[in-house]
């Protein structure tokens, strides 16, 4: 009998629910939990495909701010499987009602505006909780130190933390940051070439600035992004000031997987100023998805493509 109550015993102190409560940062304001979440929804590709990495489908109830602007592959619909999209943009509080969820995992201008009628604040009373992608705090938080992979590493182990699975989540961050080594080890001392990410817009381009994860990204690519000095992540810039640093490298976001980055190549080799620049008229780019250029999965494997595109000797 004293065996059987030994190896109970042991049974539940392995149990992850006996690593609960947990308390994790959330831009700066704790978030605590007393259980993992049993009906999450999910905002956007790249945070739906960080919970797919740490296998949370059991406990998704719906996905938000997919279909609506990115074409999918069958991978991605695998993983999603049936789990319903409740809103192909940005949702609303009636869509995420609508499933009785108890927890949400979104941005700030991914899925969230402040101000807006879909914030932790408002979704708070209705027994939501709400974890916001790090990369996003910037826009409430001025302080916020500069674009580093710990944006995703930080938000894939928080996300572990709060569903009981610290273990993937730490053998996921681990293999990441390996590739990582790898990759930056191959490019280091090739200097850190000019490089321009150019998401969308003619009148202005938008791009990424200090706090968005692409900077990282090219840094550890071994480049250096023009526009890194944009007190901001996500924003616009004019074509006069990206001419004028002359990029010799250009990231194009690709939003329709193949077709999206030749209207951008198509439109920069055009334009007055652009057409002079170093990466238009040697043609130098690589082109990414959405997912890839954004905190997510993605992120090391798109690192190595942006590697070797600019330092195609260096592998």
């Amino acid at each position: 009998m004293k065996n059987v109550v030994l190896a109970a015993l042991l049974t539940l102190a392995a149990s992850p629910v006996l690593a609960f409560p947990v308390t994790v940062d959330s831009c700066g304001k704790p978030l605590t939990f007393d259980a993992p979440p049993k009906r999450a929804v999910v905002h956007d590709i790249n945070m739906a495909k960080m919970a797919f990495a740490l296998g949370l489908q059991p406990s998704m109830v719906g996905v938000t701010g997919i279909t609506g602007w990115y074409k999918l592959d069958d991978t991605f619909k695998s993983l999603q499987g049936s789990i319903p999209e409740l809103a192909p943009k940005e949702p609303t509080v009636e869509n995420l009602v609508s499933v009785s969820p108890d927890f949400f995992f979104a941005g700030w201008y991914y899925g969230m505006k402040p101000g807006g009628d879909v914030t932790p604040d408002t979704l708070a009373p209705l027994g939501i909780k709400t974890l916001v992608l790090t990369e996003s705090c910037v826009h409430l938080d001025k302080s916020r130190p500069a674009a580093s992979m710990d944006l995703l590493f930080g938000d894939v182990e928080k996300l572990g933390k709060i569903f009981g699975k610290d273990a993937e989540a730490e053998k996921l961050v681990s293999g990441w940051k390996k590739d990582l080594a790898d990759i930056e080890s191959k490019v280091s001392g090739k200097g850190g070439a000019r490089v321009f990410l150019y998401d969308s817009g003619e009148d202005k381009p938008f791009t990424a600035g200090k706090f968005a994860i692409p900077t990282a990204m090219i840094s550890a690519a071994g480049g250096k992004n023009i526009m890194e000095d944009m007190e901001t992540s996500w924003g616009t810039t004019d074509w006069e000031t990206v001419a004028a640093r002359n990029p010799e490298f250009l990231v194009l976001l690709d939003y329709q997987n193949g077709a999206g980055y030749k209207k951008l190549l198509d439109f920069l080799k055009s334009h007055p100023a652009m057409k002079e620049t170093d990466a238009v008229k040697n043609g130098r780019f690589v082109a990414l998805r959405y997912e890839e250029l954004t905190p997510g999965p993605d992120n090391i494997a798109a690192i190595g493509k942006i590697a070797r595109a600019l330092h195609p000797d260096a592998f």
